[in-house]
């Protein structure tokens, strides 16, 4: 699966998700700093799945009307260790193949998808 890990998503996560067979780019690693509108449209022209901790993308993902090749995994574990959480992350994302298309919210023993609407005209 192509993601793109947001800037705040763990290095531990990023490099779980790698070893699963995942092709990951990483926001802090080659573009620290950008806006959220700007890492949504890099999701979109590259048709990765963003995964992040950042609630923001709800509201900007349903205003901008992504394609079907896109979504959101939007993220609300926690773990007291880095390695716990990333195992936690790389676990929840292998239940699936169906994340484009669809925000997601992944919270402990719980995962809930929404459609995303179709592009604006």
């Amino acid at each position: 699966m192509r993601l793109l890990a947001n800037e705040n998503f763990p290095l531990d996560a990023v490099e779980a998700l790698r070893a699963d067979g995942h092709d990951v780019a990483w926001i802090r690693a080659d573009s620290p700093g950008v806006a959220d509108p700007v890492v949504l449209a890099r999701a979109v022209a590259e048709q990765r799945i963003l995964v992040t901790f950042d609630k923001d993308f709800g509201d900007l993902a349903f205003r901008s009307g992504l394609p079907t090749g896109s979504g959101i995994i939007l993220f609300r574990l926690r773990a007291g260790a880095s390695a716990e959480l990333a195992r936690q992350i790389a676990a929840a994302v292998a239940q699936r193949q169906d994340w484009a298309g669809h925000f997601a919210v992944v919270e402990p023993g719980k995962v809930r998808l929404r459609p995303l609407p179709p592009p604006a005209a």
